[in-house]
């Protein structure tokens, strides 16, 4: 997996002459695995024009707060909430001034007071400039409020001087950005997810399943590894790329999953159960398809081995957070879970919504512990398993 795999980068280009190094940057964030969308400001548009940057992205670039086309669906919100991390890169004099006074003069400062997003800024203009107290002292600023600077080059430069101000390298500067995600929050950790959907079969044709795709799964186990933990994968019917920097393992009906959990839950750290895991299991399973006939079927279902709370009851458990899939009485019913099987936080998934969740590449999800219940608002599922690492990290860890 590249550095920058599944990642969002929000380029922001602002007003100087080093604007034609932006497409350079958009190639080697691509390199890296990144998925970079672009904000041009009106002085950025004086050196790059938007057909350059779309063509290299291939995605539509944003340039205007007051589009009302965008502004439907209010494009500086759904851009503050789609990146992972906003780098501005040339930033002006002017667009570092604007930061520094939380200014919402156009898109891009606009996005970035609307955004949870780490931001990183490369500043970019003449060495006169950028050796002026005001930008020094507005720099200051933006590192107490724990925003990244990228330090400029020194050299010649356009205007003839010599001296720091230039812009890095494209390569560079992705390598910085890069870096900047980079996490070790999980560091020697050992986590096993179970995902996906268990099938228990009726006859050697027919099975009970659900609509689980696992990718919510496959999120979190992306997510801990680049927080440096060693991640066991215990995967069921799925509709996701799985990881090869995991240990992978397949088990598709339930009895099998909780055999292979059991079996490999050792000297694990934190256990997240994301597997859809069927209640029942067929009583008696056929060997032979089952005919069709005029008459009504009956089949008799025996309840499956419950894995999250036989983990948890275990005298040196792991850290175990479960997945509560509820369609009514969610908060209610995801608190009985909690109770019930004994884990430490439970993440509710209102299902009844079909535009997240199950077979959806977005999710909104509420974390819940004895402590709290903290709302983690729509978004990808990447994101969304970052913010629920975070917080457990934040409570447990």
């Amino acid at each position: 997996m590249s550095s920058l795999t599944n990642k969002r980068i929000l380029l922001g280009v602002s007003g100087s002459i080093s604007a034609y190094k932006s497409p350079d940057i958009i190639r080697r964030l691509q390199d890296l695995g990144a998925d970079v969308r672009v904000v041009l400001t009106s002085g950025g548009a004086q050196f790059i024009t938007q057909l350059s940057l779309q063509a290299i992205s291939q995605h539509s670039v944003h340039d205007n707060l007051w589009d009302k086309e965008a502004e439907l669906s209010m494009s500086h919100i759904e851009l503050a909430k789609w990146a992972d991390l906003i780098l501005i890169a040339p930033a002006s004099a002017n667009t570092i001034a604007n930061l520094v006074n939380g200014q919402a003069c156009d898109l891009l400062t606009s996005v970035i007071l609307a955004t949870d997003a780490r931001l990183m800024i490369a500043p970019a203009m003449n060495q006169q400039m950028f050796q002026s107290q005001p930008l020094q002292d507005n720099l200051t600023q933006l590192r107490h409020r724990h925003i990244a600077i990228i330090k400029p080059d020194s050299g010649a430069q356009a205007c003839g001087d010599i001296g720091p101000g230039r812009l890095p390298e494209a390569l560079d500067i992705a390598k910085q950005v890069a870096k900047q995600l980079e996490s070790t929050q999980l560091s020697g950790k050992r986590v096993l997810i179970t995902l996906g959907a268990t099938i228990e079969p009726i006859d050697p044709v027919r099975f009970i399943s659900n609509h689980s795709s696992g990718k919510m799964g496959m999120a979190l186990v992306n997510r801990c590894i680049e927080m440096g933990a060693k991640v066991t994968c215990v995967y069921a019917n799925i509709n996701a790329a799985l990881n090869d920097k995991a240990t992978n393992i397949q088990a598709l009906s339930a009895d099998q999953m909780h055999e292979v959990v059991m079996n490999n839950i050792d000297q694990q750290d934190i256990f997240i159960a994301v597997a859809a895991v069927s209640d029942y299991q067929v009583k008696t399973q056929q060997q032979q398809k089952i005919k069709k006939s005029k008459q009504s079927l009956i089949l008799e279902l025996a309840p499956n081995k419950d894995i999250l709370a036989d983990v948890c009851k275990l005298p040196n458990k792991p850290w175990c957070i479960g997945f509560a899939a509820e369609t009514q009485n969610t908060i209610k019913n995801a608190e009985i879970k909690l109770k019930n099987k004994g884990c430490d936080a439970v993440i509710l998934n209102d299902v009844s919504d079909t535009n997240i969740g199950f077979n959806n590449d977005e999710n909104q999800v509420t974390f819940i512990s004895k402590k709290q219940q903290k709302n983690i608002s729509k978004n990808s599922k990447s994101k969304i398993a970052e913010k629920i690492l975070n917080i457990f990290i934040k409570e447990f860890l």
